[in-house]
């Protein structure tokens, strides 16, 4: 098989929160292929990155008090633990407000305004007057115009499901503001989807084989006519209007591409970004016409990715994807995941509870057959099947031969004789078809068959039973035999099972003293003199408990109980102490330790001092404290404190405030005057946290 070039990407996560399990699933789901790949001998790019602009963004950076970017940095500075947790490998992971996505979008743009399919239109929309911008749908709010239930979003209604514009909403209101929208005029920019050129290519692509028969069935309904004539599928809105955080329309002062003409481009922009820093050419690449080009996305954003996506890089004369894969959303016991409902599967959670993140790769392979279909996470399920298939029919074959080989025979292989070779024969035969499969993404089936070759395995290891093999006399060349083969067998059955499984198989080929496994080398047996290491158990078990806790709801905040007042007791430092608190509150805070740097009076103010501190972070903050009736400014120059340093800026009469040093006071300060800065114990360094 000649070797293959491949450029694959996840769906691009909004970079507004953490990832939840749906992304994790994705995820998992493109790892195994993209290991498949690689596997089978092709040169595979996996990139990813968020999808940092929109006004949501916007909108969130604005009240935490911090900037657009700085958001997003937050944001994706998270990432790391869920993506190495489960073992997902991108080769990289960029952000879509990166230069080179900047420039990728503005040229997609000026490609298409060149093929004559960009034009603009004035429009009515919706405008706050008191946050001074035009409102996206989803910051929209009113009544059904077809139900009448309250507080529903501006482009559809939870409550009866109807789907309508915004301008339809009654007695509408800003969901920012609260204040009534108006109905302004703004000109906008459109890509024009329904030119029978866009509607003719899309025809084709879609039929050619790019998409899921049911996907297929799904967006063939937008590319036919309407009962009015027209199709189905209109023009496109890809512009917005300032104040936007997002990549600014060439020639257009003022407007700005909606996040989703630039979020797909952040594919190309993340594949140049790593191109940049491993030296490899990204336009010939993309320019060659063998490279192959696949996106796995889930189910709500068919849209984007089977229709304006292609359109976009064809008119533009861009490569357009061999593929879009596209999966089915996760339940929890067949019902919508609810945190408050305990149907919540929260990823950080399984894994902070020590849960083995294969267990969870496997489980959600076993359940993914390529199409666009719901999966579903059962506990008990979930247990049954880990517990059966990896610990019980595929770990137990290494663990009930690997002893004898290590005790009785020096840790060496020995021969195998006819009946072994028949097995493993017949395992190697199952190779080629299973690798098909995983590479054709019908998971499920690839790991039923290799199921049934572990159960073939484990019914030889019973007819020949080792153990009784070993506590006979003379029968030490057939204990050498069985065990060997079971041995041979096991190293198989690890290579069909390495995309799902790559840690457990790095610990195998470890112990079995072998290079990286691949379905070619899956042929070739280890022979008789090959020593491998002493075994160490592999996989545990799932302990129920595990699952009882992960699913366990979040506690409801318990107040504590009012104590009857006791006239003779004090509190301390003057005031009862604040309601309790769990671990995870304190975390949140970041305590540092800060050097002041410089500090003066604030002109204006009898209570403020200015103080410069440094935190460590190559740059110093600026912080306004009201302990000035206990300090002089010379006087704490030089000294260590303690700062709250995650604290969102606060805009002040005289400045920005950067934090919040921290001090101690009686809760009675008229009856018990005096501050007192904290100070660290002596061989402190800035930037040090409070733990």
């Amino acid at each position: 098989m000649s070797q293959r070039q491949l450029f694959v990407t996840t769906a691009l996560p909004y970079a507004n929160g953490k990832f939840h399990i749906g992304h994790i699933m994705e995820y998992i789901q493109a790892d195994i292929w993209v290991r498949v790949m690689r596997m089978q001998g092709h040169e595979v790019h996996f990139v990813c990155a968020d999808d940092a602009h929109g006004a949501p963004i916007m909108i969130a950076a604005e009240k935490a008090g911090v900037t657009p970017q700085q958001f997003v940095a937050d944001i994706a500075a998270g990432r790391k633990p869920y993506l190495d947790g489960f073992h997902i490998s991108f080769d990289n992971w960029h952000s879509t407000d990166g230069p080179e996505n900047h420039e990728l979008a503005q040229q997609v743009y000026l490609d298409l305004q060149k093929a004559g399919l960009i034009e603009t239109r004035t429009i009515e929309q919706f405008y706050d007057p008191d946050k001074g911008m035009f409102l996206p749908d989803r910051f929209i709010k009113g009544e059904c115009p077809k139900c009448g239930a309250k507080d529903q979003y501006g482009d559809n209604c939870e409550s009866c499901g109807a789907v309508y514009s915004p301008t339809e909403l009654k007695n509408p209101y800003s969901a920012l503001s609260g204040a009534t929208p108006e109905l302004r005029t703004s000109e906008h920019f459109f890509f024009k989807l329904s030119d029978p050129r866009c509607l003719d290519f899309l025809a084709q692509w879609t039929n050619s084989g790019a998409v899921q028969p049911e996907v297929l069935n799904k967006i063939t309904e937008w590319l036919e006519p309407g009962e009015d004539g027209k199709p189905k599928m209109g023009d496109w809105d890809i512009s917005r209007d300032a104040p936007y955080f997002g990549i600014e329309i060439p020639d257009a002062p003022g407007k700005y591409f909606y996040v989703w003409l630039d979020a797909p481009i952040g594919y190309l922009a993340s594949l140049k970004n790593y191109f940049g820093k491993i030296g490899k050419d990204f336009e010939a690449f993309m320019a060659d016409p063998s490279v192959e080009q696949y996106h796995f996305i889930g189910k709500d954003i068919i849209t984007f990715h089977t229709l304006f996506w292609p359109a976009m890089l064809y008119f533009s004369g861009r490569k357009v994807p061999n593929a879009v894969f596209v999966h089915g959303f996760l339940t929890v016991s067949g019902e919508k995941m609810s945190k408050s409902r305990g149907t919540g599967l929260d990823p950080l959670k399984y894994l902070s509870l020590g849960m083995n993140p294969e267990w969870l790769r496997y489980y959600i392979a076993a359940k993914l057959n390529g199409r666009n279909e719901d999966v579903d996470f059962n506990p008990d399920d979930f247990q049954a099947r880990v517990n059966s298939d990896l610990i019980g029919k595929y770990v137990n074959i290494a663990s009930r031969a690997s002893g004898f080989i290590t005790k009785r025979f020096g840790g060496q292989l020995g021969p195998i004789s006819a009946d072994g070779e028949a097995l493993l024969s017949h395992l190697r035969d199952g190779v080629a078809p299973i690798a098909e499969l995983l590479a054709g993404r019908d998971y499920a089936k690839a790991l039923r068959d290799v199921m049934a070759l572990t159960d073939r395995v484990n019914e030889y290891v019973d007819a020949n039973k080792p153990w009784e093999l070993a506590k006979k006399d003379g029968l030490e060349g057939r204990l050498h035999d069985v065990c060997s083969t079971c041995i041979e067998a096991f190293r198989v059955l690890t290579v069909l099972l390495k995309p799902i499984l790559p840690n457990l198989a790095t610990q195998v080929e470890a112990f079995l003293n072998v290079t990286p496994l691949t379905f070619a080398n899956a042929q070739q047996a280890l022979g008789p003199g090959h020593a491998i290491g002493d075994y160490k158990h592999l996989m545990q078990r799932v302990d129920p408990k595990m699952l009882d806790a992960l699913f366990e709801p979040p506690a409801e905040p318990v107040e504590p109980k009012p104590l009857d007042p006791d006239p003779n007791a004090s509190l301390p430092g003057g005031e009862a102490l604040a309601p309790t608190i769990t671990i995870d509150d304190f975390a949140k805070i970041d305590l540092r330790i800060a050097r002041i740097d410089a500090c003066e009076r604030v002109e204006g103010s009898t209570k403020l001092l200015r103080l410069t501190l440094d935190v460590g972070e190559g740059k110093t903050r600026n912080v306004f404290s009201g302990i000035a009736s206990a300090y002089s400014p010379e006087d704490l120059v030089g000294q260590f404190t303690v700062v709250v340093a995650n604290l969102a800026p606060r805009k002040m009469k005289f400045g920005v405030s950067e934090g919040m040093v921290l001090a101690a006071s009686h809760g009675d300060e008229k009856a018990h005057p005096g501050i007192y800065l904290l100070h660290p114990a002596a061989g402190v360094t800035p930037g040090l946290r409070v733990r």
